[in-house]
């Protein structure tokens, strides 16, 4: 078999799993996604691992080995990504990319009007004066 063939497969998962973490908005999609990446990578290796041990005497098969250390920080990788995933829909309620921001900058869904604070501290000085 002709070394073109799994790179070819490998390149078309490759570019499927990169359209996949571009173009997808759910969490899990874009994880999946990144899986479908990793194991054309992997492809990748055990094929040139193949075609290089034919022409080399001694075969040590490191593509080999490598590919088994990529799918244990795959492993690793999937299990606490769905663990980051499954708390952030157990607090916010969605696994949308979009959604979510970042809430040490102070953002969220109750802050995303641009005169929210100002409003706030309008109905806080009117409710002084209403006291007063």
């Amino acid at each position: 078999m002709h070394l073109a063939y799994p790179a070819v497969l490998s390149a078309l998962l490759f570019c499927t799993g990169l359209y996949g973490v571009l173009a997808r908005r759910n969490a899990i999609l874009v994880l999946m996604s990144v899986e479908l990446m990793l194991n054309a990578v992997n492809l990748n290796l055990v094929a040139f691992d193949v075609w290089l041990s034919r022409t080399a005497e001694e075969t040590l098969h490191s593509g080999q080995a490598l590919t088994l250390f990529t799918i244990a920080v795959a492993a690793a990788e999937i299990g606490i990504g769905l663990a980051i995933v499954l708390a952030v829909y157990r607090n916010r309620g969605t696994s949308d990319i979009d959604r979510l921001r970042d809430t040490a900058e102070g953002h969220g869904p109750e802050t995303d009007a641009p005169d929210s604070d100002a409003s706030a501290t309008k109905a806080a000085a009117e409710k002084a004066e209403a006291t007063a």
